[in-house]
């Protein structure tokens, strides 16, 4: 009998106890507001910061409020006392010196840079040119040993160019087999084709552009081509590299082929049905670029919440600081302001960081929340930190980012960008059916997303990373509403100066994303596992080797 009425002892203590957290997760994600979202928003996301650039005033401004943020709020600073990380990185200024000349037995090509083409360079060297420089076309670019892939097998294109296709070869294969289908693999991002490409030792690299496979317009590409770029600084001034990086624009590399007697449709089909074979284009290219650049220090912004009996162990919120800068005007204005990519993501992050401060008890795991630089420019900022971390790569037990975060009202979906990778999302599901909501892979995964934001940084090394956010149904409009606001905003707002804040934002999906997600990380910052890799994940391996 006294057994018995001790078994239900605890069973009622039990009871109360969960009772008692419900209670209080409840009370804390109430500190999540939609008025301070908005507030902080309509600041970071103004003129005065200046487009948020790394380097200069627009980067002092914007750490400066930063760091009053997460003081205001009670973070401890991560870095011996200081809430930055220094981030050593490398400006570099371009401009390409007239038209690019493309000239074949049969017709001669004037290239427009923006208009038909853009080129850029990392090498640290005030003039680069291609004097007649061979061009080959190699398909998709992609040496892939696990999928038996080589489209450089049999080339020669040292001290070439090398024309190659967006995306990867499962685009428009039909099959789900093939690479992996319609999700673009890190084989299909631009920045491994320019790195292959070097590897292979062609002096240029040239990636032809359409909609579908980039996943997103002409206008981003060279909206981004118009301001500076910014690199990691590296011992060798980058001379490994290709001389020239680029694109081209689908209209112009159709009328370059035409006039060679070749038909780019047909060569894209060929170049995703295994058989393909590249081959030299019987044209030449030329063109001039002048380099200006400057070495400096930008910095991650990181502060965390101390947890408890395992506080040498970390969570990561992420969500990146940095934006375009001051760019190409449009319609009279130049500055590219980052309301929506990135500042609404900072504000959400912010407010789970007040989530978990409003709560009775610590987390048992520390709790980081990390804002990273030169996110724009190719992660550069998360990158670092991965290869230079504060904090144990095999004690960091997940990183869950955000990132482009629409101000159109609240989703009855949660999208999850790379669904299937680990365990996250199956605590992403739990949370979401007690908001009422579900679980959509990312229908759009053939822009590589996962491989595009800070998340990617910690997934590299084999930290279980998450991408999560309401994006296609709309809670009351539904699913079309959502598809035509979130394909205006990426047309006329995204990496373009329009890209401010409006009177008429609704940011109560926001809000909803960072209750929801602060659920997730409480459960994370307090389980006793560490959330794992699924089966499949191609990050799985480099996990295992950390605890071998």
């Amino acid at each position: 009998m006294i057994r018995q009425h001790f078994i239900f002892l605890l069973i009622l203590l039990n009871i109360v106890a969960c009772s008692t957290q419900e209670q209080s997760l409840q009370t804390a994600s109430e500190h999540i507001s939609n008025q301070a979202i908005t507030k902080f928003v309509q600041e970071i996301g103004s003129d005065k910061y200046l487009g948020r650039k790394p380097f200069g005033k627009g980067e002092e401004l914007t750490l400066n409020f930063l760091q009053q943020q997460y003081e205001a709020i009670g973070l401890e600073p991560a870095i011996e006392g200081s809430f930055l990380q220094p981030v050593p990185l490398v400006k570099v200024m371009g401009a390409v010196q007239g038209a690019a000349r493309v000239s074949s037995l049969k017709a001669e090509h004037g290239w427009s840079v923006f208009d038909d083409f853009v080129a850029f360079s990392r090498r640290l060297t005030p003039t680069i040119e291609l004097n007649n420089s061979q061009m080959v076309f190699a398909g998709y670019g992609i040496v892939a040993p696990e999928y038996n892939w080589n489209d450089y097998e049999g080339l020669d294109v040292k001290g070439k160019t090398v024309v190659v296709l967006v995306n990867d070869p499962g685009l428009n294969s039909g099959r789900k087999d093939f690479f992996t289908g319609e999700a673009m693999t890190y084989y299909g991002r631009w920045s491994y084709k320019y790195e292959e490409a070097a590897r292979q030792g062609a002096d240029a690299c040239l990636i032809i552009h359409e909609d579908k496979g980039a996943g997103y317009p002409w206008s981003v590409v060279v909206n981004s081509a118009a301001v500076a770029k910014v690199y990691p600084v590296v011992k060798n001034d980058y001379i490994n590299r290709c001389k020239i990086e680029g694109w081209i624009n689908a209209e112009a590399a159709n009328q370059l082929f035409s006039s060679l007697d070749l038909d780019l449709n047909q060569l894209r089909n060929e170049a995703a049905s295994g058989k393909f074979k590249g081959l030299n284009m019987d044209a030449e290219v030329n063109i001039q670029l002048h380099n200006n650049w400057e070495k400096d220090v930008s910095h991650n912004v990181l502060g965390l919440i101390k947890g408890t009996d395992l506080a040498d162990e970390y969570l990561f919120y992420s969500a990146h600081w940095d934006h375009l800068g001051i760019g190409k005007p449009m319609n009279g204005d130049s500055i590219y302001n980052g309301a929506v990519d990135n500042g609404t993501s900072l504000a959400w992050m912010l407010e789970i960081a007040k989530a978990f401060k409003a709560m009775p008890v610590p987390p048992r795991r520390t709790v980081v929340f990390f804002s990273p630089t030169a996110e724009e420019s190719g992660l550069n900022g998360s990158a670092y930190y991965a290869d230079n971390p504060i904090f144990p790569i095999n004690k960091t037990v997940a990183c869950i980012n955000n990132d482009l975060m629409l101000p159109f009202g609240k989703c009855r979906d949660v999208m999850i960008t790379g669904y299937g990778q680990s365990d996250l999302d199956d605590l992403v599901k739990k949370q979401a059916e007690q908001q009422g909501r579900y679980i959509l892979p990312d229908p759009n995964a053939h822009t590589g997303m996962y491989y595009r934001s800070d998340h990617f940084s910690f997934a590299r090394v084999g930290i279980p990373a998450l991408f999560a956010r309401g994006n296609n149904d709309h809670w009351e409009h539904g699913q079309s509403y959502m598809s035509e606001k979130e394909q205006y905003w990426i047309n006329h707002c995204y990496h373009k100066p329009d890209d401010e804040y409006e009177p008429w934002w609704d940011v109560s999906g926001v809000a909803a994303d960072a209750r929801l997600l602060f659920r997730v990380g409480w459960e994370i910052a307090n389980m006793e596992a560490y959330p794992q890799w699924k089966a499949h994940s191609e990050f799985k391996a480099i996990r295992e080797k950390q605890f071998k």
